[in-house]
């Protein structure tokens, strides 16, 4: 690969550990060599898995992480969506944690209350999702995808089930505005009691 490398960019020891990813990792990182500007899709699983979250609830996930977490692991924006990579085997938990959270369930009552929650998406074992490429060389306001952390180790640290969950959760509370008044009932009477007698 190039050796002018850009902060943003995928440093060669964050390729080599995405395409240890993939079945042929000396063949993506051929392709990476020669083509240091294209996307590939690579399984899911064994290396990482990858949440998935609507792009601007995924920013907020990703606020939370940096703000109040320990940090996150590589993070990629792909086609309006946020790919926040997780340690292997998130994809299989992270669901369940979820709906023991009740995430998503929707009573006519809560309605507005949930509607700021959207659904995550979770790649694990069987999944595979493209990956920017490790070098930017379209602009990225024009780029379908990017990478906002770029792998830069062999090793990144990946967070688990349990991190994203505590990110969703956090990132879903700062985005709903809890009000101590109920709503106003739409067909309540309304009455001019500064006119008694």
């Amino acid at each position: 690969m190039s050796s002018a490398w850009n902060a943003s960019d995928v440093t060669p020891d964050g390729a080599a550990w995405l395409a240890s990813a993939g079945t042929y990792p000396r063949s993506t990182l051929a392709l990476w060599e020669e083509r240091p500007d294209a996307p590939v899709v690579l399984p899911c699983g064994s290396v990482f898995d990858v949440v998935s979250a609507p792009a601007m609830f995924g920013r907020r996930m990703l606020d939370r992480l940096w703000d109040d977490g320990p940090g996150s692991g590589p993070v990629a924006q792909f086609r309006g969506r946020m790919l926040l990579f997780a340690a292997p085997g998130t994809a299989q938990r992270l669901p369940a944690l979820l709906e023991w959270e009740e995430w998503g369930a929707r009573s006519s009552r809560e309605a507005t209350r949930t509607d700021a929650v959207p659904p995550l998406l979770c790649h694990g074992t069987g999944d595979a999702v493209t990956v920017p490429a490790p070098s930017e060389s379209i602009p990225p306001a024009r780029s379908a995808s990017r990478w906002l952390v770029a792998p830069d180790t062999r090793q990144p640290w990946l967070p688990g089930p349990e991190v994203l969950l505590w990110a969703a959760v956090r990132a879903a509370r700062s985005a709903v505005r809890i009000s101590i008044f109920p709503p106003a009932d739409q067909d309540a009477k309304v009455y001019d009691v500064s006119r008694r007698r």
